[in-house]
């Protein structure tokens, strides 16, 4: 039996982001439609370096996808050069168990959290939508403004990073790339970047929020995906409260994400207050945006249904087309 191997650039060549987007649509619809078995992810806490293991396994029973990932977040790379976040993808064969390949998940994690920012968008945006605002120049950052500029016509785009440099890179790397516009513009401040925004996405590692409510413009949409554990807040908490609020996962963001549970816990807003999962609103079993002038906001700690569906994707794509390396088992 063989097994096959995928690098980043396999992974790359493999599934394009506006394919993704479409697949992550698919994994999310299984998953509110209960046809998808994913229990909440293992988190391993690494103190001693201040990182942390996460093991995601998902089955998602209509497409009959099983994977599973194992995927770290270490802040402290950045300060080494390092990526903060590093991943490994093993795809099943759903009837027998079987391994049937091994990928690098770094990307692909970037890859289908851009998609599902970008899913989002598609759904809760207004649909004239033509100014993006970034936080994060990592990975995570880069594929967030690919997906966006994918299911909206941008014309302007501002990334904001802790590390101006980091921007500048980002900048110089990323304008003109795909459908990404060549007016990409380094934020001084987090006011600079939103003020003008219609879509934000925030994609970084902080415990504070990155920008001030009072700054966003009527009717944004927000992608927060960066927040993964209750301590972690990207989004003011006033922000959240008059927000109408999409997750990709009730169970999970109740669970892991400071971003809701710090409003919640500070009586600000209940549980009732997320409006829908996304793949509710893809199922058209609830509504999206309603107005032009309403706040929507979309959060998501990531879910293994991404990694699954996206992953079998590659995989499929793989085969037809010769990438990677098969080795005996």
């Amino acid at each position: 039996m063989k097994l096959r191997m995928l690098s980043k650039q396999d992974v790359q060549r493999a599934v394009p982001m506006r394919q993704a987007i479409e697949i992550v649509k698919g994994a999310f619809a299984q998953l509110s439609a209960g046809k998808a078995v994913v229990p909440i992810r293992t988190q391993l806490p690494v103190e001693k370096h201040q990182g942390v293991a996460l093991f995601m396994p998902a089955y998602l029973s209509e497409s009959d996808d099983l994977a599973v990932k194992i995927v770290s977040v270490f802040p402290r790379n950045l300060d080494r050069g390092l990526p903060t976040i590093f991943a490994l993808v093993v795809v099943l064969e759903a009837d027998t168990g079987r391994p049937l390949a091994v990928m690098d998940g770094t990307y692909l994690t970037a890859l289908r959290t851009g998609a599902a920012s970008g899913a989002a968008t598609d759904l809760l945006a207004r649909k004239d939508a033509h100014v993006a605002a970034i936080f994060g120049a990592g990975a995570q950052g880069r594929t967030q403004l690919l997906a966006v500029c994918e299911v909206r016509d941008i014309e302007r785009a501002w990334v904001y990073d802790v590390n101006p440099e980091a921007a500048e890179r980002y900048v110089q790397e990323m304008r003109g790339q795909g459908r990404i516009p060549d007016d990409l513009r380094v934020a001084s401040s987090p006011a600079e970047a939103v003020r003008q925004a219609d879509v934000i996405c925030t994609a970084t590692t902080t415990k504070t929020p990155v920008f001030a409510d009072a700054d966003l413009k009527p009717g944004v949409h927000i992608n927060a995906i960066g927040s993964f554990t209750p301590q972690m807040q990207e989004i003011p908490a006033e922000t959240v409260a008059r927000a109408k609020v999409v997750v990709g996962s009730r169970e999970g963001c109740l669970a892991e994400t400071g971003d809701l549970i710090i409003p919640i816990e500070s009586g600000l807003i209940t549980e009732d207050h997320i409006h829908a999962e996304l793949g509710e609103i893809v199922l058209g079993k609830k509504a999206g945006r309603k107005r032009d002038d309403e706040i929507t906001l979309f959060k998501s700690v990531g879910n293994a249904v991404q990694d699954a569906a996206v992953a079998r994707a590659v995989l499929d794509a793989s085969q037809r087309r010769g990438l990677g390396v098969e080795v005996e088992r």
